[in-house]
């Protein structure tokens, strides 16, 4: 993009760019040289392996091909500004470029498997999350993508079974999520005020609200999960809590 930048205010950007990417050893660098003597192209690179920069740049001046370090000007900038040193390891960007798409692909899956909508995510899930209604079961979905977990939820309703899958995946996998009757109770009125519906609606009656967390009790008790009280506590510290978890669970 830089190249292409500078050959605008030149020709129009018409200039022929070639790409030749994964230059790790003297041989590449040599072919390289060969290639643009024979055409007589300028080289612009991103080389951070200080031996390998080192002959190019001797290689080039001794062909006469100019050779323009991209890369040098700006890691001199950050390491006097941070006074730290590069690392000088190929490769990095590639790495945050493959965990970007990661996360991308996580925070889709939440969004397809989100408040139970395909049973099939759930033996397809990293984490699995089961709760009654407003237990934070979605914003904690993204949240944990976000962190490039797949994360499935399902809500656990007295009159709907749970999907048999929930019983033949790990119990590791999959974290249950309960609330103090009183706080439900208000995140229940605060949403139906929200939705413009009577807040004397059996959603947010106390007595459903103790019959579904029961239920919901019972069904994490058969799946052998472990269980979160949400009630006073952020997403950011349950997801921290089920991060822990896992990290745990991997070390044992």
């Amino acid at each position: 993009m830089v190249v292409k930048a500078v050959a605008t205010q030149f020709n129009g950007g018409q200039t022929e760019i070639r790409r030749n990417s994964y230059v790790e050893n003297i041989e590449d660098i040599e072919e390289i040289i060969s290639l643009a003597k024979k055409y007589q192209s300028i080289i612009a690179y991103t080389i951070v392996i200080s031996s390998l920069k080192e002959y190019l740049d001797k290689r080039a001046k001794e062909e006469g091909i100019v050779a323009v370090d991209l890369l040098n000007p700006l890691m001199n900038a950050f390491k006097t500004a941070f006074n730290k040193e590069p690392h000088h390891r190929p490769g990095l960007m590639r790495k945050l470029d493959e965990e970007y798409f990661r996360k991308i692909e996580a925070i889709e899956f939440a969004v397809k498997y989100d408040d139970g909508r395909d049973p099939r995510g759930i033996t397809k899930a990293d984490i699995v999350l089961i709760g009654v209604s407003r237990t934070s079961k979605t914003p904690l979905s993204m949240y944990l993508a976000h962190k490039r977990f797949k994360v499935a939820n399902v809500p656990l309703v007295p009159e709907v079974p749970p999907p048999d899958e929930l019983f033949h995946i790990p119990r590791k996998n999959c974290i249950g999520l309960i609330i103090s009757p009183d706080k439900l109770n208000e995140i229940r009125k605060e949403r139906l005020k929200a939705l413009g519906l009577a807040s004397q609606s059996n959603y947010a009656s106390f007595q459903r609200i103790l019959d579904e967390l029961d239920y919901a009790e019972k069904i994490m008790k058969r799946v052998g999960c472990p269980v979160i009280d949400v009630s006073n506590k952020a997403v950011e510290e349950t997801a921290g809590i089920i991060m822990d978890m896992l990290k745990k669970e991997r070390n044992l």
